[in-house]
């Protein structure tokens, strides 16, 4: 089992160090969006709607929404002057009556490991707990958000820690206008109903329960599966990025094999002569008599010479 992270539970002088790891696991079957038509997985874009561009994480600020299209925008610097949350320790505050603890509360468990050199005092806080059914009341900060916590013995054996939900994040049933006012009773429906209860009535015993939903969804999955009615999906190579200066010496020298010595020289800024041919130097025909930027002899059919340009005179 992985762990969450390490501290200690703290109470009046004690320090007892704990590594935090999750109790609980969510077992949904997950499933992603595809394109019906090509089966490719759907990609989510944090994308600006005015700029009409994708926006990168660097790009964005938190903004809170007091009214509908209006925001404040807080930088790193406002959640910094905020009072910070002691990372990494449970700070227990109160031991109260598990009894008095509605399980409305209840939000997130954790498993509490005695560390290196806490197994003492964490097995006395444990049977403390035990003998006087009490648990801890605490506060914590997990993942920079402070939390009411209670902490507890599970099974006799290990420390629990469930984070809570705060007082204000309890919704009022107030506005559940279908309560009314309580209805009257026989004496024979009430008794009939505690009759219905009382037979219905088992220890709890978590094992016999199961999520059949959950069972019968992998069924198809796995039927599936097994039938080959699957489609692969691969990400697309990403282009090697190859260095500009590179690139660029790379298709000169390419220029140069398939356009031969006299284009590449023409490429190279190389002077022409009268009529289009190079003039005298490297690449071009060596001086001699006869007209400037006259042409060799060469019947119909004869090879054009090598030094020849693209704007040869003709």
């Amino acid at each position: 089992m992985r762990t969450l992270w390490k501290g200690a539970i703290s109470f009046g002088l004690v320090h007892i160090p704990v590594r935090v790891y999750p109790a609980t696991e969510n077992k949904s079957v997950k499933f992603r969006y595809l394109h019906r038509d090509c089966k490719t997985p759907i990609r989510y874009v944090k994308w600006c709607p005015s700029c009409e561009r994708e926006v990168a994480p660097e790009e964005m600020v938190s903004g809170y929404e007091y009214q509908k299209g209006q925001f404040v925008v807080l930088e790193d610097e406002d959640f910094e002057r905020l009072p910070a949350a002691e990372t990494k320790v449970v700070d227990i505050v109160d031991f109260v009556d598990l009894s008095e603890i509605d399980p409305v509360y209840y939000d997130k468990a954790y498993y509490l490991e005695p560390g290196e050199g806490g197994l003492k005092a964490y097995a006395l806080l444990r049977r403390a707990m035990l003998e006087t059914g009490r648990v801890a009341i605490a506060r914590v900060a997990i993942r920079a958000r402070q939390a009411l916590a209670t902490v507890r013995v599970f099974d006799s054996r290990v420390l629990i820690m469930e984070t809570m939900h705060w007082p204000d994040e309890i919704r009022s049933y107030a506005g559940l206008s279908g309560l009314g006012q309580e209805p009257a009773f026989h004496e024979n429906e009430i008794r009939m109903a505690e009759m219905l209860v009382g037979s219905l009535t088992a220890p709890f015993d978590p094992g016999k329960y199961t999520d059949d939903y959950r069972a019968a969804l992998r069924e198809v999955i796995q039927a599936k599966i097994e039938g080959r009615q699957i489609y692969e999906y691969r990400e697309p190579e990403t282009a090697k990025v190859i260095d500009l200066m590179e690139a660029l010496r790379a298709s000169v020298e390419a220029a140069q094999v398939t356009r031969g010595p006299g284009r590449a020289a023409a490429q190279q800024g190389q002077p022409y002569g009268p009529g289009g041919a190079p003039g005298p130097g490297p690449g071009g025909p060596p001086a001699g008599p006869g007209p400037a930027g006259a042409r060799p002899a060469g019947g119909p059919g004869a090879p054009e010479e090598p030094w020849r340009g693209p704007y040869g005179g003709g």
